[in-house]
């Protein structure tokens, strides 16, 4: 329960403690700053905290927009304030310093209120707290000074439909297309009846992971009706999907094991379907039948998160960058005011709505190698273009990028112990590299070890060479801060190069399991890299860094597998893949959830790829 303190005189015909109670809080009144100050004191701790003036008038909406945001250490919106339990004592000094300061006797409540309300807001901003102010659009939130004011108040509130703004603002502001209009005209209302009923954000998302599952299962199949019910249910499952979002929204549910489930599920969930298509293909029956379509699984999974991981370098490199300007930027920004070209660029991105139907589509009407062929193709495509315009913003933008920036990027990285040796014996030589160098090395290096890997013979030492090449090369890429222009590139180069490597030496082992057990493996270090995004997202850090040494580090493992290529047969190399795949799933998850259920883990609800 939290607790909501009313300061001033009570309003004949006021709604403000009903519609406080039915946000959850308990409502109390006081009489003055000392009375609200002892009330504070007696709340317990760890509970969240308002402090509203009785003159209030607004929408019910407007103040749980304010004051139940669990996301924000403190909100406001006009008239009120609240705090979570980390901040109480922000507001305890700064009730103590209104004691002080108030001149000797008594003071009208009003003045009191007000104070109170815009004092309390400016004293967590200057004590560091910060104060979320949400955007309320059409919604009122007022503090009228006389009868008149509060009849005009009251008439705006009549004249606004508060549950079609909450609706409309439970849908994310920059969608998809094809989310945009086949998929959330309805589930926001979806969204509605699950609030209605108490369900969770986190309980349609676990709903969503098991129909996609199902969904996969039924493409493992098979069979026609399995891959048509297969699309079917993988459509269905987005739906849930877009729903936990909306509903989170709509009844602002956010939480730290929601920010976890949401991040990693969406995900699991799609490279599982690959996995499921691959499956069906080997079991199938008439045409096509025992097609081996795992290298297509496999390289779908690739493209698809080497994609992710150029959006989330780009944007960690840039978005607190300063004097951030671009003539490309500002070409995109216009393009934008005419409307077909917002429509068009979102889905040539081929984004996880337009995505899903299209594998949905496929599934039901043609085979597993179609689907996994023009979903490569469509992916390859959309890569193509938007790391085109991000490397040619980058190149006319004039930003000074921060420390902070070059921290993420180089926690993206996933340096092991072996690049770390190579860059601390290379830091005398970095300063003088150009600005290009970093992005350079890395590419060069990654595309060293993988054409060697896809090249020579199965067993070769070759690419065990071009491997301890790449580990110096990660580690000269990384020597000095990654501040370039095109710095953001280097994270991607390396995801690159790990992957491509472990697809092509399992490909080029020829035997049965190896390609499902490559999959394995980059589905566990794919999970690692997405936990290392979201935890930064979330302003959380990075995995400790024993995390990133126990599992090698993408240098160490990259040569730990041309190793294990060249000195095991191929059915040797295909168990010990599935061993390193399991040993490194174990690690990784077991300190991922350690974390998402701590207390550390952030509070968000990541908006992530636009649907």
């Amino acid at each position: 329960m939290s607790t909501a303190i009313l300061t001033g005189q009570p309003v004949p015909g006021s709604s403000l403690e009903d519609d406080l109670r039915s946000l959850g809080f308990d409502v109390r009144h006081a009489t003055g700053t000392a009375d609200v100050r002892t009330l504070l004191t007696d709340v317990p701790a760890g509970q969240r905290t308002a402090v509203v003036d009785t003159r209030f008038v607004g929408h019910r909406h407007a103040l749980r927009l304010g004051l139940t945001d669990p996301r924000f250490p403190a909100g406001t919106v006009p008239g009120a304030v609240a705090v979570q339990g980390g901040a109480r004592q922000e507001l305890l000094r700064a009730l103590a310093a209104e004691e002080e300061t108030r001149p000797a006797g008594p003071a009208s409540a009003g003045t009191v209120a007000t104070a109170l309300t815009d004092r309390l807001t400016a004293a967590l901003e200057a004590g560091g707290t910060p104060v979320h102010r949400p955007e309320l659009g059409t919604l009122v939130a007022a503090v009228p000074e006389d009868p008149q004011a509060r009849n005009e108040a009251r008439q705006a509130v009549a004249a606004v439909d508060e549950e079609d703004v909450r609706l409309r603002s439970a849908v994310k502001s920059r969608d998809g297309f094809f989310t945009t209009f086949c998929i959330s005209p309805y589930s926001r209302y979806l969204a509605r009846w699950c609030a209605r009923r108490g369900l969770t954000p986190n309980q349609v998302t676990t709903a969503s992971l098991l129909t996609a599952l199902i969904a996969a299962g039924c493409a493992a199949t098979g069979t026609r009706v399995g891959y048509i019910a297969a699309g079917v249910l993988l459509l269905c499952s987005f739906v849930l999907d877009c729903t936990d979002g909306q509903l989170a929204r709509y009844a602002l549910k956010y939480s730290t094991l929601g920010a976890w489930l949401d991040a990693t599920f969406d995900r699991a969930k799609e490279y599982a379907y690959y996995a499921g298509l691959a499956l069906g293909a080997a079991a199938g029956s008439g045409a096509g039948a025992g097609d081996d379509v795992w290298a297509l699984a496999l390289g779908a999974m690739v493209l698809q998160t080497c994609r992710h991981v150029v959006d989330f370098s780009f944007n960690e490199a840039n978005h607190d960058a300063t004097a951030n300007t671009s003539p490309t930027a500002a070409l995109s920004d216009r393009l934008d005011s005419v409307g077909w070209t917002v429509w068009l660029r979102r889905m040539i991105v081929l984004p996880i709505g337009e995505r899903w139907a299209l594998i949905a589509v496929l599934t039901a009407a043609t085979t597993p190698r179609i689907t996994l062929v023009v979903l490569l193709i469509g992916c390859a495509f959309a890569a193509c273009y938007t790391t085109a315009g991000r490397v040619l913003r980058s190149l006319t933008r004039r930003a000074r990028r921060t420390d902070r920036a070059a921290g993420a990027l180089a926690d993206l990285a996933d340096r092991g112990i072996l690049a770390a040796a190579f860059s601390a014996a290379a830091q005398r030589l970095a300063p003088r590299f150009p600005s290009f160098a970093p992005p350079a090395i890395a590419l060069l290096g990654g595309a060293a070890v993988v054409a060697v890997s896809a090249f020579t013979p199965f067993g070769d030492t070759w690419p065990v060479v071009a491997a301890c090449v790449y580990c110096a090369a990660a580690g000269l890429a990384t020597a000095r801060p990654l501040k370039g222009a095109l710095d953001w590139l280097v994270p991607p180069f390396f995801r690159a190069a790990e992957y491509g490597t472990v697809l092509v030496l399992a490909a080029r082992a020829e035997v049965n399991g190896a390609l499902p057990a490559a999959f394995g493996l980059v589905a566990a270090v794919a999970y690692h890299h997405y936990d290392t995004v979201y935890r930064i997202r979330g302003n959380a850090g990075a995995p400790p860094y024993w995390l990133v040494r126990s599992i090698g580090g993408h240098e160490g493992r990259t040569l730990l597998v041309t190793v294990l290529a060249a000195v095991l047969t191929a059915t040797g190399f295909t168990a010990a893949l599935t061993v390193l795949a399991v040993l490194v799933a174990l690690v990784v998850l077991a300190e991922s959830v350690r974390f998402w259920i701590s207390s550390a883990a952030p509070a968000v609800h990541d908006e992530g790829e636009p649907a």
